[in-house]
C-alpha cells in the first residue's frame, strides 16, 4: 500500500506566505476540516498516511511536499528559497528516513522547494524561479544521476506545480496563461481552469483534484479518468493545491 506523508495545519495558517495573489482572509477551522477530508480521500483510495509532527510556529508547514523530493529510495531534503520555511524540513527528514529512505540535503547556496519538482518516469522537471535556484537544481541532478533533470522557467506562479502537473499517461497539464513555456514539456494539454492544472495520481485512473475545477474534472472524465474531488478553498487562498498537502511515497 502506498504511503503519503502529511502534516496538520498550524493555528497560524492564516499568516502563510502569499506572493502571486492578493491576500484574503483564511478560515483556519474550515481549513482544518478540509485537511481532514483530504486525508480521508487518500485513505479512500487505499493510501496509508504518516504524519510529520506539526510545526505550529511555521504557518506554511501544512504544505509538506515542499520539504523534499523523493526518487527511488533517496529523499533529497529541500532548502527553501523562503528563509522562514526552512525549519519545516528537519522533522520531515526524520520521518521519511523512518520509512526506509536514504536521505541527503540541498546545501547552501542552493535553494529548492519540493513543489517545484514534477517527476514523470525518469524525467524530472524543476521550476527555476522564486523558490528554487540553479544551484539547487544542479545539486538535485547530482543526487539523481540516473534521471533526466530539466530546468524550466517559473515566473507567473509560486511553484512549477502551481502551473502544471501530469496525467497518468505522462501528459503535462496546465492552465496556459500561467505556464511560462509550454514547449518545455514533451507533451502538453491545456485545462480550462487554474486549479484544474493540479492533480495527484491516487490510482491507475484516479485523480485527486480540487472542487474549484469542475470543467477540468469533466475533461478528465471524458479522457477516461475518475476525479476524486476535495474542497481545499482555504489552502488555495495561500497558493496551495492538492499536490503540496502531501508527499507521496512509492517504491
Amino acid at each position: 500500500m502506498p504511503i503519503a506523508l502529511i502534516r496538520r495545519p498550524s493555528p497560524r495558517l492564516a499568516e502563510g506566505l502569499v506572493t502571486h495573489i492578493e491576500r484574503t482572509p483564511v478560515d483556519v477551522e474550515l481549513a482544518f476540516r478540509q485537511w481532514q477530508q483530504y486525508v480521508e480521500a487518500l485513505h479512500g483510495s487505499d493510501w496509508t498516511t504518516v504524519e510529520v509532527p506539526a510545526i505550529e510556529e511555521c504557518p506554511d508547514g501544512v504544505f509538506v511536499e515542499d520539504t523534499m523530493v523523493v526518487y527511488g529510495d533517496l529523499a533529497v531534503i529541500a532548502r527553501s528559497g523562503a528563509n522562514q520555511r526552512r525549519p519545516e524540513a528537519a522533522a520531515a527528514a526524520r520521518i521519511v528516513a523512518e520509512q526506509g529512505y536514504r536521505v541527503t540535503h540541498i546545501t547552501k547556496p542552493g535553494t529548492l522547494d519540493g513543489g517545484d519538482v514534477l517527476k514523470i518516469g525518469s524525467t524530472i522537471y524543476v521550476g527555476e524561479g522564486g523558490r528554487t535556484n540553479a544551484e539547487g537544481i544542479r545539486q538535485l541532478q547530482k543526487a539523481f544521476p540516473d534521471a533526466d533533470v530539466r530546468a524550466v522557467p517559473v515566473r507567473k506562479v509560486l511553484h512549477l506545480k502551481s502551473a502544471v502537473t501530469a496525467l497518468p499517461d505522462g501528459t503535462v497539464i496546465g492552465y496556459e496563461p500561467l505556464v511560462d513555456d509550454t514547449g518545455a514539456f514533451d507533451s502538453f494539454r491545456p485545462v480550462p481552469e487554474e486549479s484544474g492544472a493540479h492533480v495527484v495520481l491516487v490510482g491507475e485512473e484516479r485523480l485527486l483534484m480540487a472542487a474549484s475545477a469542475p470543467k477540468s474534472a469533466a475533461l478528465f472524465e471524458e479522457l477516461g479518468y475518475t476525479p476524486v474531488v476535495v474542497d481545499i478553498s482555504e489552502f488555495e487562498k495561500l497558493e496551495g493545491c492538492v499536490t503540496c498537502l502531501s508527499v507521496r511515497l512509492r517504491r
